[in-house]
């Protein structure tokens, strides 16, 4: 397991302890019903989305909860090789097959108790398609009741549909932006994606922003 898992690997920085800050508003972000789903979405590659989930689901984790982190970038999808864990089978693969009677075969154990990862998997032709349909909606309603928590890798906003595809099918989305990096007018299109869509945004993280103690860590801003 690489060492982007800061939680883990360094629990008392600022960075850790940002994460778990994240991880608390999320907790108490839902009014009628508890937040079961979280999908973490970006503007742009390169903003540090798969950084933040990874993290996020780790420090659910080790609060206690059973935790699935589901990689849905089918594209360029790195979670397998942030935790070490083969991808030979994964999410584009388990929508082709029976979720009811199948999903249990493709979630993989991380050496983080109380996660489980469900990879990318194999790069389809049409990953769109495939998490529109109906499957997918399926998928993480089942995946909703036997966890207590999924945190969904979504794709970046600009130039692709798939994480406002899968907006519908999260109780919550979440915007990551990087300091000096993220241009205003793509985070605005972003924003006004998600929203002409109807997702719940819970908030932004701005990643790799400056502290004085650190030199790094993130913020979170609702």
């Amino acid at each position: 397991m690489k060492n982007e898992i800061v939680v883990d690997k360094n629990p008392k920085s600022s960075v850790a302890e940002a994460i778990r800050i994240i991880r608390t508003n999320l907790e108490f972000s839902g009014i009628d019903k508890k937040v079961k789903s979280v999908l973490i979405t970006s503007s742009i590659p390169s903003e540090g989305k798969s950084f933040i989930s990874s993290n996020l689901a780790t420090s659910f984790a080790q609060n206690g909860s059973k935790v699935l982190l589901m990689d849905c970038d089918m594209r360029k999808g790195r979670l397998h090789k942030i935790f070490g864990i083969e991808n030979e089978r994964g999410l584009s693969n388990l929508l082709l097959e029976d979720i009811e009677t199948s999903f249990k075969d493709f979630i993989k154990k991380t050496d983080i108790d109380n996660l489980y990862l469900l990879p990318k998997g194999v790069v389809p032709p049409n990953p769109s398609e495939l998490l529109n349909s109906p499957k997918t909606k399926a998928l993480i309603h089942v995946l909703s009741d036997k966890f207590d928590y999924v945190i969904l890798d979504g794709t970046p906003v600009n130039g692709l549909t798939d994480s406002l595809i899968l907006t519908k099918y999260v109780d919550k989305t979440v915007i990551v932006a990087t300091l000096n990096y993220t241009k205003t007018n793509e985070f605005e299109f972003t924003k006004k994606s998600l929203i002409s869509v109807g997702a719940d945004i819970a908030g932004v993280v701005v990643n790799k922003t400056a502290d004085v103690h650190s030199g790094y860590y993130g913020n979170y801003y609702e």
